[in-house]
């Protein structure tokens, strides 16, 4: 409402109707900023919130010439790159290839600065993601349960309780993971492993078809890794599209069937086989003094 209209309104305003004019504009411009702030609080602390909303079908990705930059330096370049709906694949590269730059792509997390990325039957919002356990505050004061309680955040968002069913849903999920009795532990009380398992359990509620896991087994033990290794899988059996990053190729061999080898660029993707070889990981600057790389 500009002068003009507020002079309208009040001309001819009877001198006994004055102050409920002034009242009502009043009112009205509270109403308006109410409803604005409402709006600004749902967009930026309770964007995901989307109760009811079904578990979608496993998504296929499709990147198109996508580019990806930190202030000006291209982090990714011209990636082009196919995820068919129901795959298992291993996203590896050299140090710096951009390897978690394109799951953060594909998660929504980062704007492209070029390119496009399409979703065959699914969304970002329909994705789980999965981030590297150095990218979360652990020191921020919140049980295990609640934190993997969070994996429901769509269903009771930023205001609401959490909806009926999730806590015996978040004890089953540590219980899966071997969590249960540390439910009601700080997570800053969690080993790196402990960690792991934990943002595993979260990923669990999160019901998701299409799953990105930036570096799943980083600083965890053999133990904790095969223990993961089979959770995968079981998600990838009962119709889940599995996307991880990864750094030991042996892993990738015997475990996933599909490869993406980034070297900022794709050098090469499909088939494990005939992506992990000698060629295509000398010509994305592996070092074959590391004995993954043979």
């Amino acid at each position: 409402m500009d002068r003009r209209e507020g002079r309208s309104i009040l001309a001819g305003v009877t001198k006994g109707g004055y102050a409920e004019a002034v009242r009502r504009i009043a009112r009205d411009r509270l109403a308006i900023g109410i409803d604005r702030g409402r709006g600004a609080l749902q967009r930026y602390f309770d964007g995901g919130f989307a109760p009811g909303a079904e578990r979608a079908a496993a998504s296929g990705i499709l990147v198109s010439d996508l580019t990806v930059s930190y202030q000006t330096t291209p982090v990714i370049d011209g990636v082009t790159v196919e995820f068919p709906p129901l795959s298992m694949t291993a996203v590896i590269g050299p140090n710096g290839a951009g390897k978690s730059t394109l799951l953060k792509a594909i998660a929504g997390v980062l704007r492209p600065r070029s390119g496009h990325i399409g979703y065959e039957g699914g969304s970002p919002r329909e994705i789980g993601y999965l981030p590297q356990s150095d990218e979360i505050d652990r020191s921020f004061p919140i049980s295990v349960g609640e934190f993997v309680a969070l994996g429901q955040w769509r269903g009771f968002g930023a205001f609401r309780p959490a909806a009926d069913g999730t806590v015996a849903e978040t004890h089953q999920a540590l219980d899966a993971v071997g969590l249960a009795a540390v439910a009601e532990q700080p997570i800053a009380a969690l080993s790196v492993g402990q960690f792991r398992r934990a943002l595993f359990a979260r990923l669990m509620l999160q019901q998701a078809r299409t799953l990105l896991l930036d570096e799943p087994f980083a600083g965890v033990d053999t133990t904790t890794t095969a223990d993961l290794l089979r959770l995968i899988a079981r998600w990838h059996s009962e119709g889940c599209t599995v996307i991880a990053v990864l750094h030991d190729l042996d892993q990738v061999r015997a475990h996933f069937p599909r490869t993406v080898l980034l070297a900022r660029r794709c050098i090469a993707a499909g088939e494990t086989a005939a992506v992990v070889t000698r060629e295509n990981l000398s010509r994305a600057g592996y070092n074959f003094g590391d004995e993954n790389a043979q």
